[in-house]
């Protein structure tokens, strides 16, 4: 009899860690989620500025014309993307995509000193430091799905419940090498 206790008991503990191990991952994704819906705010804001900000640069810029549809084809991929995944590779390649751009305004100085163009541009910039930040708690939040996925005993049941190592938001490595290199200063 006493054993029959013990061995229920020790079932409805296991029981209880399993639950416990699964709504730790729930809670986990579910950040990571909220976190990314942070970021989608940023992104609507910065899609509807785009055509704006190459309407304007279009005006000054008309041999541009290679640059400027490769903006707002990666625009369109960015909007039309469907997981987080797939967001976040279009994403890159609309940050890329703004780069160039803005390397090739440094070229037309009446666009740089149009006042539609330094308030867009001012806005292009807030939104960036914004979703800075917001990328930032979206990979912190992806950093604590993917820790408590790989630790013991969650690893044990993590495949099981459909949990898995999620990618982070980060810089495509080609833009990397860009950013690593130091600026080149001509006086």
């Amino acid at each position: 009899m006493i054993g029959v206790i013990i061995a229920i008991a020790v079932v409805v503990i296991l029981v209880i860690w399993v639950i416990a191990i699964y709504n730790g991952l729930v809670n986990r994704r579910n950040n990571r989620e909220n976190a990314f819906a942070n970021i989608d705010v940023q992104l609507k804001q910065r899609h509807d500025l785009v055509p704006q900000l190459v309407a304007t640069v279009k005006g000054y810029a008309q041999h541009e014309k290679e640059l400027l549809e490769k903006v707002t084809a990666a625009r369109s991929a960015a909007m039309s993307a469907g997981t987080i995944n797939d967001k976040i590779q279009a994403e890159n390649a609309l940050t890329s995509a703004l780069a160039g751009l803005k390397v090739a305004v440094e070229a037309y100085p009446d666009l740089k000193a149009n006042q539609n163009f330094l308030q867009l541009q001012t806005e292009v910039s807030d939104i960036e430091n914004k979703l800075a930040a917001s990328r930032r708690f979206f990979n912190g939040a992806t950093r604590e799905l993917n820790t408590a996925v790989e630790r013991f005993p969650n690893v044990l049941f993590a495949g099981m419940f459909g949990f898995h190592r999620e990618p982070m938001f980060e810089i495509p490595t080609a833009d990397r090498a860009t950013m690593d290199k130091a600026p080149e200063i001509s006086f």
